[in-house]
């Protein structure tokens, strides 16, 4: 966790990084299986409750394992509770509004599990990364989003932000797999070798935006993701353990509707 208030570099934490857990990826891989069904309990039980709502915010840089990491984690939860957000280019429609206008839209209700697959900090990387927006308004957009967030939190909202820090060396591994496998080579676009040569821009943008945005509400998670296994074990468990802090119980059946069940 990014402490907020805290000092914070980016090229501190080491995307490699596994320690804190003992037994290597064999033995992660079962824990994981572990959380995975207490995962499944605990998502159930937030959708019977109707009472909380999680937001859960995914970014990375390109090959980071944001599909990945939807895909293993949330792979055993019922869907009908779960929804996937995705935050593109935005539309002329969306341009002409504040650039938390669509995102407001994609907030979790009561009940549900929302998860961001890029999310409103597109709007102080790339857009600050092209030049889009002056370091200026990117400074406002911070304090606008710190706001946004504890409005969420305030209105009963559990947020949980996670960066999927991988490495340069590693990206570029990635890359070449995509371009290897006849299966992964619709991911592949000639844009991410374009923004891969902005890479230290991309670090400088997010380690001011994760520094400058990562609050007692919602706190910021870098979560070292070059081991995709050490990945999925951490944000698994960090879900967990805040899904659990909510104390959920599954809501109990009135007399009324007791006694006419029995008639």
């Amino acid at each position: 966790m990014v402490r907020p208030g805290s000092e914070f570099h980016l090229e501190e934490r080491d995307p490699g990084d596994t320690s804190g857990f003992d037994g290597g990826e064999e033995r992660a891989l079962e824990v994981s299986r572990q959380l995975d069904r207490k995962l499944d309990r605990l998502q159930e039980r937030l959708y019977a409750e109707h009472k909380h709502k999680v937001l859960i915010v995914l970014q990375a840089m390109d090959t980071g394992g944001k599909d990945g990491t939807i895909r293993r984690i949330f792979q055993g939860v019922d869907p009908s509770g779960v929804r996937v957000a995705h935050f593109r280019e935005p539309t002329p429609q969306e341009l002409d509004h504040d650039f938390l206008w669509r995102v407001h839209a994609q907030v979790p209700g009561r009940g549900e599990l929302v998860i961001f697959n890029r999310s409103h900090y597109e709007g102080v990387l790339v857009e600050r990364v092209h030049h889009l927006i002056s370091k200026e308004v990117c400074r406002q957009r911070y304090g606008q989003i710190n706001d946004f967030e504890r409005m969420l939190v305030e209105d009963g909202t559990t947020i949980l932000k996670f960066f999927l820090h991988i490495g340069r060396d590693e990206q570029k591994k990635r890359l070449g797999e995509r371009l290897a496998d006849p299966n992964k080579q619709w991911k592949f676009s000639a844009d991410d070798l374009a923004e891969r040569k902005l890479w230290r821009h991309y670090m400088r943008a997010y380690q001011q935006a994760i520094g400058s945005t990562s609050t007692n509400p919602a706190p910021w998670y870098v979560i070292p993701a070059n081991k995709k296994w050490f990945r999925d074990l951490v944000v698994s468990a960090t879900v967990v353990e805040s899904l659990e802090g909510l104390r959920l119980e599954y809501p109990a059946l009135s007399e009324d509707v007791k006694s006419s069940a029995l008639k």
